[in-house]
């Protein structure tokens, strides 16, 4: 047992692919159950989605290693916001702390990502699928793939955590991200139970309506109450739901690889709606 948890502690990037794979295969094949598609259109549509684990798994390996090289450097030299947290020592405070503090640090990467247009670039190709479910999970262009893991070696410097905690922490943010992705909806009772603190698939699917204001909202990673601090929460029901980015939604360009793959390099077009946004 202790070999194994060294091994996975030592791959983390590793722990998490594996992961990924087996979450993402198994919700893919009980949607194609459960919602009765053809497997033809499914797979076709699921195959543009796939390239993309082709462009960003080499990223997300290498700099992988950059982010536990900074883990322990910082454990080390006993670096980070961590430190100065009261009874850090104690184990649960250590772990709770840092999930909630690197869960909000995901929260500010996605706003960031979303308000700074050289990133929305890259980002809002995650955004231009129109049919949402499982696959999109891994609609990653390599730039962000670059830039959001840049952006956890910045939190793992300022907060230090130990690889245990990220490994912690991509764990249950691995189920998050996969979940939120699915066509599985929650009911609307169970939604406004889960969705007091966690980000459900109910939630995310408002995050990804193809006009603002609702991309703007529904940030969270894990947790949705950074959302209701930050007024960025909101609801919208599934019949009112259209996916993907008002932008782009040429089915042609958002169905072929090598198209989307150039989207972040062509001329940026902002759309605004203020439309009133439902509250809750």
């Amino acid at each position: 047992m202790a070999e194994l948890r060294a091994f996975f502690s030592s791959h983390e990037d590793l722990t998490q692919v594996i992961l990924y794979a087996l979450v993402i295969t198994s919700l893919w094949v009980a949607e194609v159950s459960l919602f009765g598609y053809s497997l033809k259109n499914k797979w076709k549509h699921t195959a543009v989605n796939s390239l993309f684990i082709f462009t960003a798994l080499p990223i997300q390996l290498l700099l992988t290693t950059f982010i536990v090289l900074i883990s322990s450097w910082a454990n080390i030299h006993h670096w980070g916001l961590i430190n100065f947290i009261p009874y850090h020592h104690n184990a649960w405070v250590y772990y709770i702390t840092l999930f909630i503090l690197l869960d909000l640090c995901e929260y500010v990467y996605h706003v960031i990502m979303h308000k700074v247009d050289t990133l929305w670039k890259f980002h809002l190709v995650h955004h231009s699928d129109l049919r949402v479910d499982v696959s999109t999970t891994i609609r990653e262009h390599p730039g962000e793939t670059c830039v959001r893991t840049c952006f956890l070696m910045l939190w793992t410097f300022l907060l230090g955590p130990a690889v245990g905690v990220l490994i912690l922490r991509q764990t249950f943010q691995s189920i998050s991200n996969v979940s939120a992705h699915t066509e599985f909806r929650l009911s609307p009772r169970a939604n406004k139970i889960i969705g007091l603190l966690f980000i459900t698939p109910n939630l995310h699917h408002v995050h990804h309506h193809y006009q603002l204001p609702y991309t703007d909202c529904n940030y969270g990673d894990v947790l949705s109450i950074w959302d209701r601090l930050f007024g960025t929460y909101t609801e919208l029901d599934r019949e009112e739901t259209v996916f993907g980015i008002d932008t782009h939604m040429d089915e042609k360009v958002n169905g072929n690889f090598l198209n989307v793959i150039k989207v972040p390099f062509q001329k940026l077009e902002r759309k605004e709606n203020h439309s009133v946004v439902k509250k809750n």
